[in-house]
């Protein structure tokens, strides 16, 4: 408890000069204060290079010991604990934000940029650890979402394929059918048959 109110106590308040430090990547104020970003749950030094979080979710720490204890994971671009972050902890942040922004448009660009790495060593690393690319990863999940949404909706293919993330929906039903081996519509209607024929009822 006394922890954690010290820490509260610690908490940096954002002034005009520490905010154009951060937009500014400034070097100087590295030692001064680190900033958190609320949405991704990564911390980092003020001259980190990535891009310039909403004013309104980052949150400063006077030490990088403060950000870890508030549960902030270090930037693996920055490094503000001048350590390096054990690669699977860093595509588990990657696949945490992929879930919970798949219906978003999403790059590999997106993902370095959010995630802290470069496209290039994101790929790399992602495949190593993960076996498959991002981009593959985030049409799977797309497409099992998806694929529970035919079983468990009446929504059209259309509207499914714009809740999980694919708006062109003569693009979702072709791959659809490469991940799963039918259309959307297909795999619905196959899906009724089996109910159909587990409850008793035939053609």
């Amino acid at each position: 408890m006394t922890e954690n109110v010290d820490l509260l106590n610690n908490i940096e308040y954002m002034t005009d000069e520490k905010w154009q430090a951060i937009i500014n990547n400034d070097p100087v104020y590295n030692h001064q204060f680190f900033y958190a970003v609320m949405t991704t749950g990564i911390f980092c030094k003020p001259s980190c290079k990535s891009r310039v979080p909403k004013k309104g979710n980052v949150r400063l720490f006077q030490s990088a010991e403060q950000a870890l204890i508030a549960n902030f994971r270090p930037c693996k671009r920055c490094k503000p604990t001048n350590e390096r972050l054990p690669e699977s902890e860093w595509v588990d942040q990657i696949i945490q934000y992929i879930d919970e922004n798949y219906t978003e448009k999403l790059t590999l660009e997106t993902l370095a940029d959010i995630c802290h790495g470069s496209p290039y060593h994101l790929q790399r690393t992602f495949k190593k650890i993960s076996g498959i690319t991002p981009i593959e990863y985030i049409q799977q999940i797309r497409i099992n979402k998806a694929k529970n949404l035919l079983y468990h909706s009446n929504r059209t293919v259309a509207d499914i394929a714009l809740s999980v993330g694919i708006p062109n929906t003569s693009y979702f039903s072709t791959l659809y059918k490469k991940k799963t081996g039918t259309t959307p519509s297909q795999c619905r209607l196959l899906n009724e048959k089996k109910v159909g024929w587990q409850n008793g009822i035939t053609d």
